[in-house]
C-alpha cells in the first residue's frame, strides 16, 4: 500500500465509487460478499488498492495546504515541480491561531514586528504526491487556497 487505508467513513461515503471499481473487475455484490467471508486477504488488498487510487486521484490535484497550530501557520502551493511555501509566525506568545481570534489578530498585526513572514520554495523529494501525503499525515489540510492567495496578493 503506497498510501494508506480510507477510514469506514470514508469507504461509507463513496460506496457508490467502490462498487464501481469493483464492477470494473467483474466483482457483483454477493461475489464481493463471498470473497469477505472466504477470502478475507483477497478483500483486504482490494480495500487497499481501492484506496490508493483515491489518494492518487486526490493528491494528483491538490493544489493548496494549510497546517495551523497555535502560533504558526504553514501555507503550502503544490506547484507541479515544486512547492511554494508561506509560514507566518506570531511573535506574541497568547495569540492562537486555531481559535477565530487569532485569525482576527494576524489580519490587523499581519505587517507589524510582531509576525515573522517566511516564503521559500523547495522542490519534491521524489514523488510529488508522496510529498504532498507526508505533510498531510504531519497535519496538513488541503484547502481552496484562498489564505494563500490573499497573503501572497498582499506581500507581492
Amino acid at each position: 500500500m503506497k498510501y494508506k487505508r480510507l477510514t469506514k467513513e470514508q469507504f461509507e461515503e463513496l460506496h457508490q465509487e467502490f462498487a464501481t471499481f469493483l464492477a470494473t473487475q467483474s466483482i457483483d455484490k454477493n461475489e464481493w460478499d463471498e470473497i469477505k467471508v472466504k477470502t478475507p486477504e483477497v478483500a483486504e488488498q482490494e480495500l487497499d488498492v481501492f484506496s490508493d487510487l483515491i489518494w492518487e486521484n486526490v493528491l494528483t490535484n491538490a493544489q493548496y495546504l494549510e497546517h495551523f497550530s497555535k502560533n504558526h501557520i504553514f501555507l503550502f502551493h503544490c506547484q507541479e515541480n515544486h512547492i511554494d511555501s508561506m509560514v507566518i509566525k506570531s511573535l506574541v506568545s497568547d495569540v492562537d491561531f486555531l481559535q477565530k481570534s487569532g485569525m482576527e489578530w494576524l489580519s490587523d498585526n499581519l505587517f507589524t514586528d510582531t509576525v515573522e513572514m517566511l516564503t521559500g520554495k523547495k522542490g519534491y523529494d521524489g514523488d510529488r504526491n508522496a510529498s504532498i501525503f507526508n505533510l498531510i499525515k504531519e497535519g496538513a489540510i488541503l484547502s481552496d487556497g484562498q489564505l494563500y492567495l490573499q497573503i501572497n496578493s498582499i506581500i507581492q
